[in-house]
């Protein structure tokens, strides 16, 4: 076990990109962070979630007033929101600390549990982990959930919004966060930074997840992990309305 899960900083991205949120609009709120969820916003369902998986102190970096007092109110250390998240973390990591568990507003089924295995399963010798999902645990727990996946060797994989940064060298993986931030949407521009022969071993078939987080990690200079998540809902956060759709039915039903 490499954190110690009985108590761990943690930073709860909740800023906004600009612009009309569709999630927020759809639901009637200023910022997808303060919906409703089973009587509690997201936000302090996110933030309980953590407290009860063992964080001693949650910051959560903001852009939106209502969110600032929501989080005044959950107790919580308030951080200004930058211009993206990987800039929000590296200031995460300023006021709090590494080792420092990240995760966001909108991970609304996020459970205490997942946190804790997680941690657990981050190796001894990481610098930074990052939770992921494959695609057939995600369609087991959710089905018809539309998510987007990168397609490797050992499966097709969507990310969790759980990242742990657990060295202070872990910042050096910022810069790498931010070109993938760029391209999140492209996967075969994120591959296409491992360099040719890994690129090569992508198009064939030949690459796994492991090893493209691995070498990302050493492109960086760090030891990087990706872990595997046996929970398929870790994958679900609230990106657009059917997603949301789709957690009150989740809930609803449990």
């Amino acid at each position: 076990m490499s954190a110690d899960v009985r108590g761990f900083n943690a930073l709860i991205l909740a800023g906004s990109r600009g612009g009309v949120d569709p999630v927020a609009a759809y639901a009637g709120v200023s910022h997808k962070a303060l919906i409703v969820l089973d009587g509690a916003t997201l936000l302090a369902r996110v933030a309980q979630a953590l407290r009860e998986a063992g964080a001693r102190t949650i910051a959560v970096s903001v852009s939106d007033d209502a969110v600032r007092a929501a989080a005044n109110a959950l107790g919580l250390i308030v951080l200004d929101a930058a211009s993206g998240p990987s800039r929000s973390v590296r200031d995460g990591i300023e006021a709090l600390g590494a080792p420092l568990l990240v995760t966001t507003a909108d991970h609304a089924l996020l459970q205490p549990e997942w946190v804790t295995r997680f941690l657990a399963d981050v190796p001894a010798q990481a610098d930074v982990g990052a939770l992921l999902a494959r695609q057939d645990v995600i369609e087991a727990a959710a089905p018809g959930t539309r998510r987007t996946y990168l397609r490797f060797a050992d499966g097709a994989w969507s990310g969790c919004n759980l990242f742990y940064f657990a060295t202070p060298r872990s910042v050096a993986a910022l810069d790498l966060w931010a070109q993938v931030e760029a391209d999140r949407k492209r996967p075969w521009r994120i591959v296409r930074r491992l360099g040719i022969g890994t690129l090569l071993r992508y198009l064939s078939g030949r690459l796994t997840l492991v090893a493209a987080i691995a070498h990302l990690g050493r492109l960086a200079g760090l030891d990087a992990a990706a872990i595997a998540s046996p929970f398929g809902l870790a994958a679900v956060d609230v990106d657009k309305p059917a997603d949301l759709d789709l957690v009150r039915t989740l809930v609803e039903k449990a």
